[in-house]
């Protein structure tokens, strides 16, 4: 049975790890003022940026909706494929994934996971699924189960330069986006049951507490499967991900190191100098 991985935009893939992996993507839709656009095809970070800039208001990010979804499904189907795996943003941030569930009861042999996290937190899971089809050793609701019971322990969290965005987003009021100001405070949002939280505050130069932020995050979540890890951040000083990457490779043993640029869906949400590493932390279960 071919089997094909789906995911929708906010898993922030690369082109280059989407063939990899041979995993299709369908967009969210970004509105800037009037006009909409597809994520990760007809907008990009920078525009988002640009408006905020000029405007300072916010992108509007929306679902999927079921037609698109019915018209995305059919396409693989018609490529050959005899079953879909589709793995979509939590549940507790957006529509999409309902959606996807809903066209899915009317369609056979669709599979609809909810990753309960957040973009390379659901493409992880997604890499999985992935390489259980590649093996044609497993049936789909094989696939499913096996996925299902790794979202527990995907590790996803963040760490960002400021609050600007999520106060605009109306995620944080105006005295803790002055108080973050004021005493330099960067944030980690963590990712738990599906919703996010702030984690443990840093202050200071931004990229000493990233630093911080990763060797607190590898110490805590400190039982990884060490098969691949995920830096994703949004626009960024290069040489904050290199030092990343370095202390990765020179402390950790993860086999692939991936570095990936958040998509315009998770960056209307959090803007720039935001960066994460995301892992499965269940490597004590393999």
């Amino acid at each position: 049975m071919k089997i094909k991985i789906s995911v929708d935009s906010t898993a922030d893939f690369s082109k280059e790890l989407l063939e990899k992996y041979n995993i299709h993507t369908i967009p969210l839709c970004v509105g800037l003022g009037d006009d909409i656009y597809l994520d990760g095809e007809t907008i990009n970070p920078e525009m988002i940026y640009d408006y905020v800039k000029k405007t300072k208001k916010l992108p509007k990010t929306s679902a999927v909706n079921s037609e698109q979804y019915r018209e995305h499904f059919e396409k693989i189907f018609e490529e050959g494929y005899d079953a879909i795996i589709h793995l979509n943003l939590s549940s507790e941030m957006s529509v999409t994934h309902n959606n996807a569930k809903m066209l899915a009861e009317e369609m056979k042999n669709i599979y609809v996971i909810d990753s309960q996290t957040l973009s390379t937190g659901t493409a992880l899971q997604a890499v999985y699924a992935a390489e259980l089809a590649k093996s044609e050793k497993y049936s789909p609701e094989q696939i499913v189960e096996m996925v299902k019971n790794r979202i527990p322990y995907t590790q996803a969290s963040f760490i960002l330069d400021n609050l600007t965005y999520l106060y605009r987003g109306g995620r944080c009021n105006a005295i803790a986006l002055l108080g973050a100001n004021l005493l330099k405070i960067k944030p980690s949002i963590e990712v738990h049951n599906g919703k996010m939280g702030v984690g443990k505050k840093y202050i200071g130069n931004f990229q000493k507490c990233v630093m911080k932020y990763v060797k607190d995050t590898l110490e805590r979540y400190n039982t990884p499967d060490t098969k691949r890890i995920f830096i994703t951040h949004t626009e960024i000083d290069p040489a904050i991900v290199e030092e990343v990457k370095k202390y990765l490779k020179e402390n950790t043993k993860f086999e692939e190191i991936y570095e990936t640029t958040a998509g315009s869906t998770i960056t209307s949400h959090c803007g720039a100098n935001t960066i994460g590493i995301l892992y499965l932390n269940d490597g004590d279960k393999i």
